[in-house]
């Protein structure tokens, strides 16, 4: 198993069409107050390992940090901890912004 890319475009359709999705937001607290994607799951990345029991095998994972770097990792992670569907938000919340939602803010 690897870690999918998904577009932020190909995300905004998932959720256009109501698709079961697990949004997991691994920055850190004052990132994710300042700008987040509506309905996504703050886990900071350095507590990801402390944390897999709150996170469903089972559950379409997509991975949101800032750019795309911290989210990779933990999306690697992830597989490597078995979890099956598992994408990294490619470009991350920035792209999020600049794309799909300008009413959150850049930073």
């Amino acid at each position: 198993m690897s870690v999918k890319p998904l577009s932020v475009t190909e995300l905004n359709q998932k959720r256009q069409q109501n698709q079961a999705l697990f949004l997991l937001d691994v920055r850190e607290p004052n990132e994710y107050q300042y700008a987040h994607i509506a309905d996504s799951v703050l886990i900071p990345l350095r507590q990801i390992p402390n944390r897999l029991t709150d996170l469903n095998l089972d559950d379409e994972i997509v991975v949101v940090c800032h750019h795309g770097m911290r989210s990779q990792q933990a999306a690697q992670y992830l597989v490597q901890q078995g979890f099956k569907n598992v994408s990294n938000l490619t470009g991350g919340i920035d792209a999020w912004s600049c794309t799909c939602d300008s009413s959150v803010p850049r930073y």
